[in-house]
This record gives structure tokens, C-alpha cells and sequence, in this order.
């Protein structure tokens, strides 16, 4: 029933947009109905065993105490056997009672003690190496060797054969159609999973060799659906680095297009902000989540579609000020839209996972025919 619930709470837009508000209240009262047997079952059999054990163990308590009283009276029996006696049968009935709830509670136990260790017991795919092997300098090149993925038991391939760089000093774009496989390739650089094969490489060495946290101390994420904690602005932004002044806070806001709205929120740096960020807008969630990202300063910067919930206005100037910001990083961009990656030093563009061109966007104008029919959508014939 929990997961019925949460369930219908997480998607309750959904089924209020697709009039499904009958339907779902009939699932949930079929698992409410289910557990309310069951839980009636079991207090019926409580509520029987308990009142009884008590009637069993008043009783005991006065035929002893009537019988003894009798022995003790006429000499037969010390008043110590008595007392003993009544303190054995009263310990044994206990003992019952006690196994009576017990008959209760550890069913119930054994049901959440096997979700527990399923849980304990699952080992993750992605493992620290034996022999870590750190990068002699750090620069933040990533490269892709003739990577190919999949994901754990997918019909076919999500990634064939990729290959290319995102060099430090340049901005690297990413773009294709929807399931093309663009998210995937930041999912690969910070090993969210393994390569099926061939490799990836940051600063000249194989991920899959590097150790993690090394790995991510270098890497600045920001996803494609942002996450604030609950906590403060401040707060949020020192996530990846907790030593950052305020005036460090305030310029990371400045360069996210996002001085202006935590100025005017308040308690500013200290402004609340709940669990998921859900008291801010979406588009506020992810210049924050940009705004952590520079926070860290980081040798590369990984954007994953998060200029998606921008205007173009914001998006031009964050871009414009992330040129000057990121410096000699290596920046990684996966976009849907054109105007996000025209101006980027490489453009890498995936069809079905496979890269159908790379160059700039004037040499993809000339040379790709998927990337000109991508600008065409997007931005027009006179465009292209």
C-alpha cells in the first residue's frame, strides 16, 4: 500500500491531467482492502490469545493460591513451596504470552528483514580498482576510445564505436535527437556505468583505473533535472566545496544569472529552500545547480541539457559569462537546442548513437547533413 501511495503522491499531476483519479482511487483501495483484512485477521487472533492467557493466568493464580492455602494450613506444605510455586506458573505463563506476540510480530519482522538484506546485499556494478592509478597531471581532457555501451540487459547497444575529445580551454557540444544517446555519454565520464567496450579516458587514463572520488572531485555535474537538498542557498551551493566564501557564493550566482532573484529572497545566501528545491521555479533550481557547479571549480564541467528551462535571453548571457568563467576547464555541453551549442569550439552530433559528424557549426553546416536538418527545425531555413 506505501508503494501504491507514493506512487499516485509523485505522479498525482498525471493522473489528475488523464482523468485517472477513479481508476488509481480503486487501485489504492484494492491494496487498502487487502492489508485491512490482513491486519484484521491478525488482531482478531490478538484479541482472542491475549484476554485468555490473562483469564488462564488469574485462574492459575487463585487455584493455587486456593489449594496451597489449604496445605499450607494444615502443615503439609511450607509457605516458601507456596510462594515458589506461584512464582514458577507465573514465569512460564509470561513465557507463553511473550511467544503469543511473538507468533505476531516476527512474520512481520522476517518480511522487512528480507527487503532489508535484499537491499544490504545488492553489490554495485561500479567498483573502486584494486590499484588506483592517478593521472600524472591534471588537465581535464576526456577522451572516448571507440566506446560502445549498453545498458544491463538492453536489447542493443545505446553507444557505437565513439570517438572523440573535449580538450581543456574549449567548450565541447553534444547534440542529436531524442535517444541518441547524449546523456549516456555523461553518464560514462562520471562512471555512473561501465563502457560495454572500449574506454574513456580523463587526464589519460581509463576511468574504470582512476579512484572515485578522485574521479569526481574533478568533475563539476550538473544534471539534466536539477536537485537542491533542504537546507539554505549557501548551503546548496558549498556542497562541492564547503571552504567558499560568501563573496565566492555571490559571483558563482552572478555568473548562473541567479544574483538577482537570491538577492531579492529572504534571508538571501540564508533563504530556506526545501527538500527536491521545490519552493523555487525550475528554471531558478537550475541556475542554482549551475551556480554549485562553478562553486567547485572544477577541472572539467559537465552540463547536461540543464539549459533546457531558461529563456534564450538567460541562456545567452549565461553562456556568455560561463566563457570567461570556466577558463581552462574542459567543458562538456549536451543540448537539444542549437542556439545553446552554436557557438562552441567543437560540436559532436549523434544519430542512434553513432557520431554522423564533428566540427564546428559552420563546418557541420557544410558537411552534415543531420546537423543542418537539426538547425532547420529549430531555427529555420533562412538559418541554414
Amino acid at each position: 500500500i506505501t508503494q501504491v501511495l507514493r506512487e499516485q503522491i509523485t505522479g498525482v499531476r498525471v493522473v489528475r491531467a488523464f482523468i485517472r483519479v477513479g481508476s488509481e482511487r480503486a487501485r489504492f483501495e484494492t491494496a487498502n482492502a487487502d492489508l485491512t483484512a490482513t491486519s484484521l485477521r491478525v488482531n482478531r487472533i490478538f484479541a482472542v490469545a491475549f484476554p485468555a492467557l490473562l483469564v488462564i493466568m488469574n485462574l492459575s493464580t487463585v487455584a493455587i493460591l486456593w489449594f496451597g492455602a489449604g496445605l499450607v494450613d494444615r502443615g503439609d506444605m511450607p509457605i516458601g513451596n507456596l510462594t515458589a510455586f506461584l512464582q514458577y506458573i507465573m514465569q512460564i505463563l509470561f513465557a507463553v504470552m511473550t511467544a503469543v506476540f511473538m507468533v505476531i510480530l516476527i512474520p512481520r519482522a522476517e518480511a522487512s528483514a528480507q527487503r532489508i538484506a535484499q537491499v544490504l546485499d545488492t553489490n554495485s556494478s561500479i567498483t573502486e580498482p584494486l590499484r588506483p592509478i592517478a593521472p600524472e597531471r591534471v588537465r581535464g581532457l576526456v577522451a572516448f576510445a571507440d566506446v560502445t555501451f549498453a545498458y544491463p540487459h538492453g536489447e542493443r547497444p545505446v553507444l557505437h564505436g565513439l570517438t572523440f575529445e573535449a580538450r581543456p580551454g574549449r567548450t565541447t557540444a553534444i547534440i542529436g535527437g531524442t535517444g541518441s544517446g547524449k546523456s549516456t555519454v555523461v553518464n560514462l565520464v562520471t562512471r555512473a556505468f561501465d563502457v560495454t567496450s572500449g574506454a574513456v579516458l580523463v587526464d589519460g587514463v581509463d576511468v574504470r583505473e582512476q579512484a572515485l572520488e578522485g574521479l569526481w572531485g574533478r568533475i563539476g555535474l550538473v544534471p539534466q533535472t536539477a536537485y537542491l537538498f533542504k537546507g539554505t542557498v549557501a548551503q546548496n551551493l558549498r556542497f562541492g566545496n564547503e571552504n567558499a566564501s560568501d563573496a565566492q557564493l555571490w559571483h558563482a550566482l552572478e555568473v548562473a544569472q541567479a544574483r538577482d532573484f537570491v538577492a531579492s529572497m529572504p534571508g538571501q545566501l540564508e533563504a530556506p529552500i526545501d527538500q527536491g528545491g521545490t519552493n523555487v521555479s525550475g528554471g531558478q533550481r537550475q541556475r542554482l545547480a549551475i551556480a554549485r557547479a562553478i562553486t567547485k571549480r572544477p577541472a572539467i564541467y559537465l552540463f547536461d541539457d540543464c539549459f533546457s528551462a531558461l529563456d534564450a535571453g538567460t541562456d545567452a548571457r549565461l553562456r556568455m559569462a560561463l566563457r570567461g568563467e570556466t577558463g581552462d576547464a574542459s567543458v562538456l555541453i549536451v543540448a537539444q537546442r542549437v542556439s545553446t551549442i552554436l557557438h562552441a569550439d567543437h560540436i559532436v552530433v549523434l544519430d542512434e548513437g553513432r557520431v554522423v559528424g564533428s566540427g564546428t557549426h559552420d563546418e557541420l553546416m557544410r558537411s552534415s547533413a543531420e546537423y543542418r536538418e537539426i538547425v532547420e527545425s529549430q531555427l529555420g531555413a533562412a538559418a541554414a
